[in-house]
């Protein structure tokens, strides 16, 4: 069973000089910390400001105060089997919200909202970044409750062309579309063989993940990102037609399980 993992912002632990010491947590993660009514001997996941991991024991703790623990041992982070990034179509209403949440639970390093042609919502200004504020913040969340020892970042909305420059920057591009290939365009393929190079599955450090709002993507925009990403593949996802916000995370997560994640330790390379 994992441990609770809460994230430090400012306190170094291997700076501590005393065996026991205050855990200097935020406003929000101690109200969290209080909701769990975690007791003095129980051990929690601590990510310190140097990016460390510790296992700490409480030592003691009264309801609304900083709680007093002691370091029962530092860790070593799971890495991850490869920085996937998804970039997804803006969704209408709060599915993003969703798509953050439960990508973040499956192992996602970053997302990536995307003003596609066909999105009914659009984003901008000071709207925009209130709601990467709360996308970020439910990212927090969740990596504290999926016992992640990182939080994946939520970019501000980016146009296909801006986000064509983020793609560009990966080792493969996954895009999944479910239309008819244009010109000379290949047939979408399954994810296994858009993960091949020379016949065989490619270990990338990183790949784009890329899902079109409601809708789809449209031809052209498909055709854009593979003109503008020689590393791009188009895969597809079987024949039932999934919800942008199921799409978004079961692709995700089959590239992870591709590429060893998720239990798949036997696909890495």
């Amino acid at each position: 069973m994992s441990l609770q993992t809460f994230f430090l912002t400012e306190q170094i632990l291997g700076c501590e000089k005393e065996e026991s010491f205050e855990l200097r947590l935020s406003a929000d993660d101690l109200r969290h910390f209080d909701v769990l009514r975690l007791r003095a001997g129980e051990h929690i996941a601590v990510v310190d400001a140097d990016s460390d991991y510790f296992e700490c024991a409480v030592v003691a703790h009264v309801r609304g105060a900083r709680p007093l623990v002691r370091i029962a041992a530092r860790r070593d982070a799971m890495p991850a089997a490869c920085d996937v990034t998804l970039l997804q179509g803006i969704p209408k209403g709060d599915k993003l919200d969703d798509i953050v949440r439960h990508g973040t639970e499956i192992g996602l390093g970053s997302f990536v909202p995307v003003a596609f042609s066909r999105c009914v919502s659009r984003l901008d200004g000071a709207k925009a970044e209130k709601k990467r504020a709360r996308w970020q913040a439910i990212a927090k969340s969740a990596a504290m409750q999926s016992g992640r020892t990182s939080i994946p970042q939520v970019l501000a909305p980016r146009s296909p062309k801006d986000a064509s420059e983020l793609m560009r920057a990966c080792d493969r591009v996954i895009v999944f579309w479910e239309g008819s290939p244009s010109g000379e365009r290949e047939a979408p393929l399954s994810i296994r063989a858009a993960l091949e190079y020379d016949g065989k599955t490619c270990h990338p450090a990183s790949v784009a993940v890329v899902v079109g709002p409601e809708g789809g993507l449209s031809a052209q925009e498909v055709d854009e990102i593979c003109d503008a990403c020689p590393q791009a593949r188009v895969a597809t996802l079987g024949g039932n037609i999934l919800r942008t916000e199921t799409a978004g995370v079961v692709g995700s997560a089959l590239v992870l399980y591709e590429l060893g994640g998720l239990g798949n330790e036997g696909g890495r390379a």
